[in-house]
């Protein structure tokens, strides 16, 4: 995957791989120890059926970034 700096993923739709519009990336956490990226913090659109994923507190999806599958106009999540 080609490099792309975070600050221009702020606010990029996230769409499945099943169609499903899923909401807009809110953030994304890091492990601190290893420098590794895991999960896409997403806003999620009402009408999503988020079960699929962890929810945190203020009800952002956590979708782990390995489940990434491409990044263009919008993100590529395989759901």
């Amino acid at each position: 995957m080609a490099e792309i700096l975070a600050e221009n993923l702020s606010g990029k739709a996230v769409t499945g791989t099943d169609g499903a519009e899923m909401g807009m990336l809110y953030n994304i956490t890091m492990d601190l120890e290893t420098g590794r990226l895991r999960n896409l913090i997403i806003e999620p659109n009402e009408h999503l059926d988020n079960s699929q994923f962890e929810v945190d507190e203020q009800g952002h999806l956590l979708v782990p970034v390995d489940r990434v599958q491409a990044v263009k106009d919008q993100m590529i999540v395989q759901r």
